[in-house]
């Protein structure tokens, strides 16, 4: 019996993007099992909370079953380790992106020798969607209020945000 391929694709989704969306389903195609690890970001402000960011992240991962949606906190070793990951998945848009994800899979490999890491690129309609930029054309108004780089849930949200900034 083979062993299941476990991939982990880290991140904050604040909120989670077609982008996004897109680097989980490449994934979901080449590992048996993808978890999106939605990240505390004790770091960063987020626009939504942990909880939202998770229900926005099931809601639209719900029609793929190889998906699992679970919130992390702490280092990517120890999240990697618990759920018995071999495969750290990154998504790179630009030159800029693959400099610190370069690095960070380098800091990574020596965490986790076993551990590879693989970066996917969107499709090119998706290349230069980011999430700072999603919240940005929603809550300030730009064109289509950004209905065009979310699913539709997501887009949502970001519209009830958008009324309570108001």
């Amino acid at each position: 019996m083979s062993k299941q391929i476990v991939a982990i694709y880290p991140g904050t989704f604040d909120p989670i993007s077609l982008g996004h969306e897109d680097i989980v389903l490449r994934a979901a195609a080449m590992f048996d099992k993808v978890i999106l690890a939605v990240a505390t970001a004790h770091h960063k402000k987020t626009l939504f909370s942990l909880d939202e960011r998770m229900a926005m992240a099931r809601e639209t991962m719900a029609s793929h079953p190889q998906v699992e949606v679970v919130p992390f906190t702490g280092l990517a070793r120890d999240f990697v380790r618990t759920h018995n990951a071999t495969v750290i998945v990154r998504g790179v848009r630009t030159v800029t992106d693959f400099d610190y994800e370069f690095q960070l899979a380098g800091m990574n490999r020596d965490l986790m020798p076993d551990v590879e890491t693989v970066f996917l690129t969107p499709s090119a309609k998706y290349q230069f969607i980011s999430s700072t930029f999603v919240r940005e054309i929603s809550l300030l108004g730009g064109a289509g209020d950004g209905q065009n780089l979310v699913s539709a849930g997501v887009y949502k949200r970001l519209m009830a945000k958008k009324a309570t900034a108001s």
